[in-house]
């Protein structure tokens, strides 16, 4: 496996350290971006660089791409110079962006007319996943492209989950994205209600932190809230995007869920301030 040849396309917050595991773990790396800087810091440290994604896609066994939004997959994946116009038979496509079911089962079936293979497999767990190669990854697709792809997986990844066909990758994102919205509202609320009634935020979160109200939002982004860091470890942008994608899928289902409207309606508040390029803890702007 690792004489395989993987290409890499998006070298953003996650991106960049999760191409880095796969360097580490031996493998042969080709990457692209669109911006050439991101291109060059990986080059140096033994990546191989592609002039376009029609390159990148003739030369890779295996290719993962991580980028923003549903219409940069698109453009990625369908475009003239993109992935599936260009790609050998046998290729294995895996899109780790977090993006719309429809789209994840749209490759998958056009690759198989290819005679190549798609999986989707969003993740989850921010910078500090990526950086701690401890991911959760959620993928569909066909179970023996899952178990080929298992040990690109395990470089990046710790809690690797095959949930089923094409696009039930993305139908599980959506469900952490659904899952966390709600919890950043009350994160931030906890905080705001501390500091207002004259607690040590910080001692109050030493409290309640290995108790019920324990969460990955409340352990990791609570400490940068209460430190004004609101550098991304996901963006603003994305989780908006994220929980679009999902308003949209609830929509068409006919459920009703107004803890994520209500965090939606606020995120969007958010990004109309100016703050659309912070991180997700950024929230707690609105309460301060």
């Amino acid at each position: 496996m690792k004489n395989t040849s993987i290409g890499f396309i998006g070298l953003g917050v996650m991106g960049k350290s999760m191409a880095e595991h796969l360097l580490k773990a031996g493998y042969q790396l080709i990457v692209w971006a669109r911006t050439p800087s991101k291109v060059r810091e990986i080059t140096d440290r033994g990546a191989l660089p592609a002039d376009n994604t029609a390159e990148l896609a003739r030369r890779c066994d295996i290719i993962i791409t991580i980028v923003g939004f549903p219409k940069d997959v698109e453009e990625v994946y369908f475009s003239d110079n993109g992935l599936l116009a260009n790609i050998r038979p046998g290729t294995l496509l895996i899109d780790m962006t977090t993006s719309s079911p429809s789209l994840a089962r749209r490759i998958a079936s056009i690759a198989l007319k290819h005679g190549a293979q798609a999986l989707d497999a969003p993740v989850s767990g921010g910078d500090k996943g990526a950086q701690e190669a401890t991911l959760s990854i959620m993928v569909g697709g066909d179970q023996t492209a899952f178990d080929r792809a298992l040990p690109v997986f395990r470089t990046m990844g710790k809690n690797i989950v095959y949930q089923g066909p094409s696009g039930s990758g993305q139908h599980c994102k959506l469900c952490n994205q659904i899952a966390i919205a709600s919890n950043m509202i009350g994160v931030c609320e906890a905080v705001a209600y501390a500091a207002r009634v004259g607690l040590d935020p910080k001692k109050m979160l030493t409290s309640i932190s290995s108790g019920a109200a324990a969460s990955w939002s409340l352990n990791n982004l609570a400490p940068r809230m209460l430190s004004g860091n609101f550098d991304p470890g996901f963006y603003v942008k994305h989780f908006i995007k994220d929980m679009t994608i999902a308003s949209e899928s609830i929509d068409s289902l006919k459920l009703n869920m107004p803890g994520l409207d209500l965090a939606l309606r606020l995120y969007r508040k958010l990004a109309e301030q100016g703050y659309e390029n912070d991180g997700t803890q950024a929230l707690y702007r609105l309460y301060q």
